[in-house]
């Protein structure tokens, strides 16, 4: 009896260093994006995170942009979709175009507004750096600052660098002064299985008939429902009527992305918009 209660004892011992073995194993494989927990919406004009270089403390959650050259979404934005309380979108709109000083990157901020599409009024896409950090002891947003909205919702994603962004959403120094560009903010969610391949799709360039003059691929790190987050731009608001009535001329013809959007995507949605910052 002795000697059986041994064995157990030391067959136990083995197991307890085995387990110990594969728990250090899966610690360290490595991941696209580090996230301790999923960040709590927030108010964007006061309570966005900050970007932090040292591992997060417990009570803080970090997210990071996959590492290059896998893809060119070196940067992590925080994606800002808002609906204006009632009577409140001119006091919205001014509060989301001034740059946020709790942001790592004041100024560094797309505002777009809703003009058909999605039931939000306005979207604001902030470049965080290559993190981000949520911190659970932030300020909560002002009274007066909170009910200028009558919902929101934040995601965190990975993009291209802000130099790239800017000249292609036609922000950068060389850019549109005038504001005269039309914007088509796109998000999709693939079909299970099927990530790579809506992936691949929403990656190629411009076909015949596409008028567009910049496109910004970002994805989902932590957040909204959706896996991708596509920004068009065109020059003017008749160059993106010419790449509608181009468009459907495609699919009358049963070719086109129309079609091969549908071989890979569950969920999808378009919003036309115009810029009010920068």
């Amino acid at each position: 009896m002795l000697i059986m209660k041994s064995m157990v004892s030391f067959a136990a011992v083995a197991l307890l260093a085995l387990d110990s073995v594969s728990l250090l194993k899966a610690q360290s494989s490595p991941t696209r994006a580090t996230s301790k927990s999923s960040p709590a919406s927030a108010d964007l004009r006061s309570t966005a995170p900050s970007v932090s270089q040292s591992s997060p403390s417990p009570a803080s959650s970090e997210v990071k942009a996959s590492p290059a050259p896998e893809s060119a979404r070196t940067d992590v934005y925080h994606v800002h979709f808002t609906k204006a309380a009632a009577g409140k979108e001119t006091q919205l709109a001014d509060n989301l175009k001034k740059p946020n000083p709790n942001t790592p990157m004041p100024g560094h901020a797309l505002v777009l507004r809703h003009q058909d599409g999605d039931s939000w009024d306005y979207a604001v896409i902030q470049h965080m750096g290559t993190s981000a950090t949520v911190d659970a002891a932030r300020p909560a947003p002002s009274p007066s600052v909170r009910d200028l909205s009558d919902w929101h919702n934040d995601t965190f994603v990975s993009g291209p660098s802000w130099a790239a962004f800017t000249k292609a959403m036609g922000i950068d120094e060389s850019g549109d002064k005038s504001k005269s560009s039309a914007y088509v903010i796109s998000v999709y969610r693939p079909i299970a299985g099927h990530r790579d391949q809506l992936e691949k799709v929403l990656s190629e360039p411009p076909g015949a008939g596409d008028t567009s003059v910049g496109n910004v691929l970002m994805q989902h790190l932590e957040g909204g429902a959706w896996t991708f987050l596509t920004i068009a731009r065109y020059k003017s608001w008749q160059d993106f009527g010419t790449n509608e009535s181009n468009a459907v001329a495609s699919t009358n013809k049963n070719e086109g992305g129309w079609f091969q959007l549908r071989q890979h995507t569950s969920f999808h949605n378009d919003t036309v918009c115009d810029r009010i910052a920068p």
